[in-house]
């Protein structure tokens, strides 16, 4: 028992020390989430570029989460490191990646 809270405690620290490192997998768009099929439909999110440890940048959707995706246009977003903006794009979610239309200032 005490292993297993050991393992839990750990985890989720290791989670709250970096969540603006690595945006997770799931981005969330400002309207409802989309299917499938209107994955090719263009969307907008918000929230924060951030430079990730990877060296790439990202869109930041949730900094208490640290839920994003990355972004395709990477000169476009290094313009906009740590500010809040508003992309748009087409999600592409099994790589976490919105390929940027535009960024603009929220």
């Amino acid at each position: 028992m005490k292993i297993k809270n050991l393992w839990a405690s750990t985890a989720l620290g290791v989670a709250l020390a970096f969540p603006q490192l690595t945006p997770a997998l799931n981005a969330q768009a400002q309207s409802q989430a989309p299917s499938a099929q209107d994955q090719q439909k263009s969307q907008t999110f918000v929230g924060k570029i951030i430079k990730a440890k990877n060296g790439q940048y990202a869109l930041l959707t949730d900094e208490q989460t640290g839920k994003g995706a990355f972004l395709d246009d990477q000169e476009k977003a290094k313009q906009f490191e740590g500010k809040n903006v508003k992309v748009t794009g087409t999600l592409e979610a099994s790589r976490a990646l919105i390929h940027v239309t535009d960024i603009q200032l929220a």
